[in-house]
């Protein structure tokens, strides 16, 4: 059940913010095996001025950052494969591998409350956390 941001400084067409988002929550299934139905991905685009961004990046409206809010307990391999699958999802939109910044932030169950107001911990998930 991860909570995702994307947040660009650049325009995309409707049909491409769709395919980002797409493409990141894609990678959430395969790494972190998510059920097709866990979506919640959203996306900012940022004015570029109101966006700043690492100086040595040569393509500077590609810079691409994620924060993805997930349960903890995956391992260390599932992040790196998780990792791995957004950079390579995202090249066919042109983001060069070294303009995208990941941010995971790992969440006790206990600190989400979900599905009407449950404990993320009382709740059947349908899927396995630790992967």
């Amino acid at each position: 059940m991860p909570s995702v941001l994307i947040e660009v400084r650049r325009q995309y067409t409707p049909t491409q913010e769709f395919a980002l988002m797409e493409a990141v929550h894609m990678a959430l299934r395969e790494a972190f095996k998510i059920v097709p139905g866990d979506k919640n991905v959203r996306l900012i685009v940022h004015e570029p001025h109101r966006f700043a961004y690492p100086p040595a990046r040569e393509q500077a409206d590609f810079y691409t950052h994620i924060s993805i809010d997930a349960f903890a307990g995956r391992s260390l391999d599932a992040k790196r494969n998780l990792y791995k699958a957004i950079v390579t999802n995202l090249e066919p939109f042109g983001i060069p591998p070294d303009h995208v910044k990941i941010l995971l932030r790992e969440i006790p169950k206990e600190n989400w409350g979900i599905r009407g107001g449950q404990a993320g911990c009382d709740v059947d998930l349908g899927f396995k956390v630790d992967v």
